[in-house]
């Protein structure tokens, strides 16, 4: 036997490699792929997600004769005189619904349906409140009520006015943002900076770039997260999903109830004419009233009843916080109320969707909302030009792009590859554009990396 000094020197253990040092090349090739293939997706939606959030102030420009009175009166007339000055202007249209403000300069908006207009469309007219003079028309989009200029922007931020197949663009968009957003996230935190939260002084070239890039997405990403999130709820495929989560959740929106019991409500006691007639129903006036008496106020939108036995619904739809949009429904025929719902009474689910969708549109804390997103958009710009001025910097020569992160991280890190590779499949199913070209990338890159081995 050899003595202890005898004994040949152990090598030393090696030490055993920390779970990150496996994940961070699946993570860097992972965010180098979605930075060169997705960038261009999330570029184009950050361009026209600036443009949608400042369309407000423009559209209040644009059509500053159409939205505001000439004069601030003393009081408003009755809104049937308001209504009928609106149908007379445009007799081919039949009342849909009537949006007033509680804006003294504001007109009261008065939709109507017209049957030369596409699908989805209603021709608004605007009626100055005081005078009842007709101050325009222009066509209204949806339930937002955006105007043409506001409505052609969000038609480009959601489909590239491309119409449905338009809308796989953004769906993309939003399906890899967050992915984007919490991978970047990881490898920052994962050099262990000391300056998390500000650029580093001192740096050049891809170093520098590097930082800004970082520092930005520190400061910008719980915003895009919010706008990942609820993007998705109006996408094509990954919306059905949410959908579902949501109703089996009991997270979907309550709907007024607008029955009022019966059809024919003209014999009524003390609502039947003395001479046998029917009694005629209450008019919009007496309905505005009751509505007020139950609480409604601020920018209100009043909706006939679409049939017999059906109320009026008086909505209040000041989305600005604090919010208004209690609803409530008015029996035609004597103007009480038959039904409420109150914002108080929403599920917790459908508060945080409202409250979401709300700020992804700019609404909820107006101009300062507004600003948000527009310096949120600004920040995305950045840092994905940022992102293809670091790929610039990595080119070999002065006449070739740059070069990528080396292939093949995937076969290098078998579990990490594996677990990832789990998440993947499951994240994949719920947001399938998203699994679908990320097994494409995997994919892509598994062959390229078998390619280096042979």
């Amino acid at each position: 036997m050899l003595s202890e000094t005898e004994r040949p020197p152990t090598e030393a253990t090696p030490a055993k490699p920390s779970p990150w040092a496996g994940l961070r090349p699946l993570l860097l090739r992972l965010h180098f792929y979605a930075g060169i293939l997705i960038a261009p997706f999330l570029l184009v939606a950050a361009v026209s997600g600036l443009l949608y959030a400042g369309s407000y102030q423009i559209e209040r420009f644009v059509y500053a004769d159409q939205l505001t009175v000439s004069q601030v009166g003393t009081a408003a007339l009755p809104l049937s005189r308001q209504i009928d000055a609106a149908t007379a202007s445009h007799p081919e249209g039949k009342l849909a619904l009537v949006r007033t403000s509680d804006d003294p300069e504001a007109t009261t908006q008065v939709l109507l349906n017209v049957p030369t207009l596409d699908e989805g469309l209603k021709l608004a007219v605007f009626v100055d409140p005081y005078t009842a003079e007709v101050r325009g028309a222009l066509e209204s989009y949806g339930s937002s009520g955006a105007l043409p200029f506001r409505a052609w922007l969000s038609k480009l931020h959601a489909n590239l006015q491309l119409g449905e197949p338009g809308r796989i663009y953004s769906e993309l968009a939003a399906s890899w943002l967050w992915v984007v957003v919490l991978g970047g996230l990881a490898l920052w935190f994962g050099r262990r900076r000391k300056r998390y939260a500000r650029p580093e002084a001192g740096l050049t070239g891809r170093r520098r770039s590097l930082s800004w890039h970082g520092a930005l997405g520190l400061w910008a990403a719980l915003g895009l997260l919010g706008l990942s999130a609820t993007g998705l709820t109006w996408s094509t495929y990954a919306g059905d999903h949410i959908d579902q989560l949501r109703t089996s959740l009991s997270w979907t929106t309550p709907a007024l109830a607008t029955a009022t019991g019966g059809g024919d409500h003209s014999a009524h006691e003390g609502h039947a004419d003395p001479t046998g007639a029917p009694a005629a129903p209450v008019g919009v006036d007496q309905v505005m009233a009751a509505a007020a008496a139950a609480g409604i106020d601020g920018p209100v939108e009043l909706v006939p009843p679409k049939a017999a036995g059906k109320a009026y619904a008086v909505k209040e739809i000041d989305k600005q916080w604090p919010v208004r949009l209690d609803q409530v429904a008015i029996d035609p025929t004597d103007a009480t109320v038959s039904s409420e719902l109150r914002f108080a009474d929403y599920p917790l689910g459908a508060k945080l969707t409202r409250f979401g969708i709300d700020l992804h549109m700019g609404l909820t804390f107006g101009l300062a909302n507004e600003l948000a997103l527009i310096a949120l958009a600004a920040g995305l710009i950045a840092m994905t030009l940022l992102g293809y001025r670091m790929w610039w910097h990595r080119r070999p020569g002065p006449r070739t792009f740059g070069r990528p992160y080396p292939a093949g991280a995937w076969r290098q890190s078998p579990k990490a590859a594996a677990a990832l590779a789990l998440t993947a499949i499951a994240v994949g199913w719920f947001l399938p554009l998203l699994g679908i070209s990320l097994a494409a990338f995997l994919t892509v890159d598994l062959l390229l990396g078998l390619r280096k081995t042979k």
